[in-house]
C-alpha cells in the first residue's frame, strides 16, 4: 500500500468549507481512527481483484481471491494467470464469463494490446473509455480503478449503490436519491470527489473500502 494522497489534506478542509454534512463527516472520521484512501498501485492485481468480486457479496469474493491468490502461487501478474487452464481458474470458484475476462486481460498485457502505463496520462473520461473497452470490466469497474488504483481525486461513481444509498441517508433523500441531486453534489463537490465518495462510503460501512 502507499501513503495517503498528496490531495487528501488540501481536499478535506475544501469539503468542510463547502458542505455542512461533509465537514461532520470528516470530523466524525478524523485520525486516529480516519483510516484513508491507499492504493497497491498495481493495476493488474485490483482488475483482477474487479472481475472476481463483480455480483457477488464481499465474503464470497475474498473467499474467491484467496483460492486465486494461492493457484497463483501469490504472484498474480499476466505471465501466471495466462499459463493457467481455464479448469485452475474455474476451481477456485469463477465463472466462465470471469475466466474468460481474467485470461483476456492477462493476454492483452502480454501483447501490449493493453498498456496500464497510458492510463497516467489520460483524462478520467478517457481513462474509463479505454478501460471499459477490457472484457468483464464496465464503468463502475472502471471507476474503481481510477479511484482506488490511480487515486485519480474527482471520481463520482453514480452508479455505486453504497455512495446512492450514503447520499440518501445523510443528505434526507429517498433511496434512490434523485438524479438532479446528485449531480448537484457532484459540482459542489469537485475537484475533490474521490474524498467525498470515501467519507459517504465510511458512513455506512466499518470498515474502509479497499480495491
Amino acid at each position: 500500500m502507499s501513503k495517503t494522497p498528496s490531495y487528501w489534506h488540501k481536499a478535506k478542509k475544501y469539503l468542510s468549507q463547502k458542505d455542512k454534512t461533509m465537514s461532520a463527516l470528516i470530523k466524525k472520521y478524523k485520525s486516529p481512527s480516519e483510516k484513508v484512501l491507499t492504493s497497491r498501485k498495481d493495476v493488474f492485481f485490483s482488475l483482477c481483484k474487479s472481475i472476481i468480486g463483480q455480483q457477488i457479496s464481499v465474503a464470497a469474493a475474498n473467499s474467491v481471491f484467496l483460492k486465486f491468490k494461492k493457484k497463483c502461487k501469490n504472484k498474480i501478474n499476466a505471465k501466471v494467470v495466462n499459463k493457467l487452464s481455464n479448469i485452475q481458474l474455474k476451481s477456485c470458484g469463477l465463472s466462465r464469463q470471469k475466466v474468460k475476462g481474467i485470461k483476456s486481460l492477462a493476454k492483452q498485457v502480454l501483447n501490449k494490446q493493453f498498456n496500464p502505463r497510458l492510463i497516467s496520462k489520460m483524462s478520467d473520461e478517457d481513462a474509463i473509455i479505454y478501460l471499459s473497452q477490457l472484457r468483464q470490466i464496465g464503468r463502475w469497474s472502471a471507476e474503481m480503478i481510477l479511484l482506488f488504483t490511480y487515486n485519480r481525486p474527482n471520481i463520482w461513481p453514480i452508479q455505486d449503490i453504497g455512495l446512492l444509498r450514503a447520499i440518501s441517508k445523510n443528505y434526507n433523500k429517498k433511496y434512490l436519491p434523485p438524479e438532479s441531486y446528485v449531480i448537484y453534489l457532484n459540482k459542489k463537490f469537485s475537484p475533490y470527489c474521490s474524498v467525498a465518495t470515501w467519507y459517504l462510503w465510511r458512513s455506512i460501512d466499518p470498515e474502509p473500502i479497499q480495491y
